[in-house]
């Protein structure tokens, strides 16, 4: 008997139909079929990706001409992970007025703004901020934590890529300045 309960419950978990693993938000959804887990150093842990960037069958976005059936268009990247995760500074910041930011970034979006690199890099979905406009915030240091604001389907993190200063349309795709890694399984 204890065999055959071993063997359904591999066969749970291999169908991913088991308990969710421990932090894991029963209210996530993932519209990618990549299940790799990333590490970046702008986060603590390692996340799956929830709505990559680009097209998207994710309901939440209108129809986007540069998307076939109908698919809309996200302009950035979300990544799960439980509530209160950390978030670090990859490089030196400044945290620059988030005004520009609507309502889907959740009700405490940063902003944060680097010139020598050239970029803008959105974030939304953060609980608790620990900077204010205007602090330049050294590599390393630990500035928000994740949440579940504004977010439908459970905690996570909507990362976003802009040119410095500039709006949505200048949205690019993220991975490479999040410096995503698949966390190493050995």
């Amino acid at each position: 008997m204890r065999r055959l309960g071993a063997i359904v419950l591999t066969v749970l978990l291999a169908a991913g139909l088991a308990a969710p693993a421990r932090g894991a938000d029963p209210r996530w959804v993932f519209y990618t079929k990549d299940r790799t887990y990333y590490t970046s150093p702008w986060f603590q842990g390692a996340h799956r990706i929830m709505v990559p960037f680009g097209c998207t069958a994710a309901p939440y976005y209108s129809p986007d001409p540069r998307c076939r059936d109908h698919h809309g268009f996200h302009h950035g990247m979300d990544i799960a992970m439980p509530c209160g995760t950390p978030l670090y500074a990859a490089v030196r910041v400044r945290v620059v007025p988030n005004d520009s930011l609507g309502p889907a970034y959740g009700d405490n979006p940063v902003l944060l703004r680097n010139r020598k690199k050239h970029f803008d890099l959105v974030i939304g979905h953060t609980k608790k901020v620990y900077v204010r406009e205007g602090d330049m915030v050294a590599k390393g240091t630990m500035f928000a934590r994740a949440n579940d604001r504004g977010a439908p389907d459970g905690c996570h993190l909507h990362f976003e890529e802009r040119s410095v200063g500039g709006g949505l349309s200048t949205a690019g795709w993220p991975r490479a300045l999040l410096r995503l890694t698949p966390r190493d399984r050995s």
